[in-house]
């Protein structure tokens, strides 16, 4: 059997190629949209993909099934409860799908969505389990959060009680040397408390997830239910597309190099400014009105936050960087790049009268500047981060919740923020400031650098009405 993990740090996806290495037959599941890593091994193996698994429609990120498809002409396929608007081959519970001597059955296991399934790995007809790709069902060290679908009538009470009986009558009656491969580890938001190991066996999750210790359906809603961070504002979207027919993405393709002059022309078009290059960069000079996402973090998710889906975007970025950044906002769907400015130092360099500074402060001048002035406070963390402690006086918005309350705060007033580490925050006081925010500075070294600092800490903060 042919069998690779495939982990895209930044979206903290997990993806697979499956191939029976006798009939040269293979499957990839939940794949990322750009694809072209999934072909090469599979030419490379001397695999031919003719199916597409897909585990669900996934809300975090666009999957590449329709790509797939196009390069290879594979099948696509969900569970049968899935109503895609293109063409799929639905799998019932308990169906086999033969590779060779590699075999794959299907269990409808749902609970994160009602269409979830799972993927049990037999190496030969016969044998015992060899692992099951759980999707978003069965993280390691958490399960699928229930709570995404609100929006469309599900509660997450009704979800939560589907996955126990998922969990309970699927995935833990498999034998305890089953490897496990989920669909996502740590930093997704798809669950609250997902290990970074990239597997494990059904009988160490029996042991150690706490979502798994023997407990009533009642305590399980409750245990799932609780502490759920605020799902990134591009779910919803994101979750809507995998279910559309749409156009295919060439990942090849750089972005339009665009001047200084003609990006400022089309923000004033109503165009978002979105500068990918470092915090620590940015604030020491960028473009009058560019929001800020940081390239090396978790870039596409954040900007999901703060861009609204279909918005034009022009992307101000370092030499070299403009298609990756391309790329990475195709993979949540975002797909409205009309230019770069491929090196935005450089031109602002040449036109300095469109540039500005950012203030990012230390937590001494913060301190300081609190007790001098009438500043407002924004902690921009998740709420199970705040409940252990805030700067004095803070209000709490969530990143993923900013550009709805934008009205909370007074555009006149100076407001410093605050996140965890300083990445969050320079993307919301850039936010703010380019939704016409007055003075914002964010804290360096987030709310540790504060409390680590010696600084007044409370618990619990205001949360906006």
């Amino acid at each position: 059997m042919f069998f690779k993990q495939y982990q895209l740090g930044c979206l903290s996806l997990y993806s697979y190629l499956i191939g029976d290495e006798h009939t040269g037959r293979a499957v990839v599941v939940d794949p990322q949209r750009d694809i072209t890593e999934y072909v090469a091994d599979a030419e490379r193996h001397g695999l031919t993909i003719e199916r597409v698994l897909e585990t669900h429609f996934h809300a975090d990120f666009l999957s590449g099934h329709l790509e797939l498809a196009a390069a290879t002409g594979a099948v696509i396929s969900y569970g049968d409860v899935a109503e895609p608007d293109f063409p799929m081959d639905p799998l019932a519970d308990g169906r086999r799908l033969s590779l060779g001597e590699v075999e794959l059955e299907i269990r409808h296991t749902p609970g994160h969505t009602p269409e979830s399934i799972s993927i049990v790995v037999y190496e030969r007809p016969g044998a015992e389990p060899w692992g099951v790709l759980t999707g978003d069902t069965l993280f390691i060290g958490d399960v699928g959060r229930p709570d995404l679908l609100t929006s469309i009538g599900w509660t997450a009470d009704d979800l939560a009680r589907r996955l126990y009986r998922s969990l309970h009558d699927q995935i833990l009656s498999l034998p305890d040397a089953t490897r496990v491969y989920p669909a996502h580890g740590a930093g997704s938001a798809c669950g609250k408390n997902l290990s970074t190991a990239t597997e494990s066996t059904i009988g160490e999750q029996r042991a150690t997830n706490y979502a798994l210790a023997p407990m009533s359906e009642d305590a399980f809603v409750e245990a799932v239910t609780e502490g759920q961070g605020v799902a990134p504002l591009y779910f919803a979207f994101a979750a809507d597309a995998n279910r559309r027919d749409r156009e295919l993405l060439d990942d090849t393709e750089a972005p339009t190099a665009l001047s200084l002059d003609a990006a400022i022309a089309a923000h004033e078009a109503g165009a978002v400014l979105l500068d990918t290059r470092a915090p620590e960069t940015f604030a020491s000079g960028h473009l009058r009105g560019a929001m800020n996402v940081g390239l090396d973090g978790r870039f596409a998710e954040y900007a999901g936050d703060i861009i609204r889906p279909g918005q034009q975007v022009v992307l101000l970025s370092e030499p070299g960087r403009g298609t990756e950044a391309k790329v990475r906002l195709a993979r949540i769907g975002f797909d409205d790049v009309i230019g770069e400015v491929p090196d935005i130092e450089a031109a602002l360099a040449a036109q300095p009268e469109h540039a500005t500074t950012a203030p990012r402060l230390p937590v001494g001048e913060v301190g300081a500047w609190l007790q001098e002035e009438d500043v407002q406070v924004l902690d921009v963390r998740n709420p199970g981060e705040a409940a252990l402690g805030s700067v004095p006086g803070s209000v709490l918005i969530p990143l993923p919740q900013l550009l709805n309350h934008l009205d909370d705060l007074d555009r006149q007033r100076p407001v410093v923020v605050y996140c965890a580490g300083g990445y969050r925050s320079s993307v919301a006081a850039s936010t703010l400031r380019a939704h016409g925010y007055s003075t914002v500075a964010d804290m360096i070294g987030g709310y540790p650098a504060w409390a680590n600092g010696g600084e007044p800490v409370e618990v619990g903060c205001a949360v906006p009405s």
